[in-house]
């Protein structure tokens, strides 16, 4: 029997990530203040981030037309870079630990739908970045996916599993392609 999908069946009513004025309001200011190239200081732009409850440490790099969806769902250690167009779908939580790289065009991306389901349902998974990894140019980081320690995601890759620690990972889906050494 072969069934097909019905979005108006969809209903993601149990998903609830703040209220309608926050979300709307972060998505002004977000516009102007982050996902724009007015060049407005770093500083900022992590204090706008702060004040809608994100947890950035000290020493971070945020390039023009960033787009972060949800602010509170997102913690950033010290010294990471954020390069251009860099989108952070955060449904749920990111966190991205210290000295981590995300290069320009990359996307995280915490949710996902479950095509199996003729209602399409709705699924998010948590992201963590951990110390020292670097996301390539135009990679994607799917639901669900945690990187370890110093992993790497080369350029226009996409991570649907996790990344071992000291490890290159290259290809849609990513596949280990050799060690990390760092001199």
């Amino acid at each position: 029997m072969n069934l097909t999908t019905d979005l108006s069946k969809y209903n993601n009513a149990w998903y609830k990530p703040g209220s309608f004025i926050k979300r709307t309001l972060w998505h002004i200011v977000g516009s102007i203040c982050l996902h724009s190239n007015l060049p407005l200081p770093v500083s900022f732009k992590i204090f706008i981030l702060r004040i809608f409850g994100a947890k950035i440490g000290k020493g971070v790099m945020i390039k023009p037309q960033v787009l972060i969806k949800y602010p509170w769902f997102l913690e950033v250690g010290d010294y990471v870079w954020i390069g251009e167009m860099v989108w952070i779908d955060n449904l749920v939580k990111v966190s991205i630990g210290n000295n981590v790289c995300i290069s320009q065009g990359a996307m995280l991306l915490t949710g996902n739908h479950d095509y199996t389901k003729s209602t399409f349902d709705l699924m998010v998974g948590e992201i963590h970045l951990e110390e020292g990894v670097w996301i390539g140019a135009k990679s994607v980081v799917c639901p669900g996916v945690r990187a370890k320690s110093h992993a790497v995601l080369a350029v226009n890759s996409v991570a649907t599993k996790s990344m071992e620690a000291y490890t290159v990972f290259q290809g849609n889906p990513a596949q280990e392609v050799r060690k990390r050494v760092i001199k």
